[in-house]
């Protein structure tokens, strides 16, 4: 019991009430009343904007996503397995199975 605040509700509360403390001084140190010039500007590393309308096309960034996933399950996998030899077997039928997803996955 001497551990208490790491126990996940009361961990959460902590956090919770800080975030809402956090956002009630960030929202009294926040631009009020008169529109500034710029305050519903978007943001672009300060280049003036005139349209910002444009939609990005997701479906290539997609694959290299799922590869990067893929890569970071098998990574786990591999470092986590035991040393016993029926869960290394298991491990290679993993990584052989992802090379053969990575492959479907970037054929042409």
């Amino acid at each position: 019991m001497e551990n208490f605040i790491l126990y996940p509700p009361i961990a959460f509360f902590i956090i919770f009430a800080v975030v809402l403390l956090q956002g009630f001084f960030m929202g009294k140190m926040s631009a009020k009343g008169r529109e500034l010039a710029g305050k519903r500007k978007a943001y672009a590393s300060g280049e003036d904007v005139k349209e910002h309308r444009f939609q990005p096309d997701y479906r290539q960034f997609f694959s290299f996503a799922f590869f990067f996933t893929i890569m970071h399950v098998v990574a786990l996998i591999v470092a986590t397995v035991p040393k016993s030899p029926g869960a290394f077997i298991l491990a290679e039928f993993f990584i052989g199975i992802a090379a053969i997803g990575l492959v479907i996955l970037f054929r042409r």
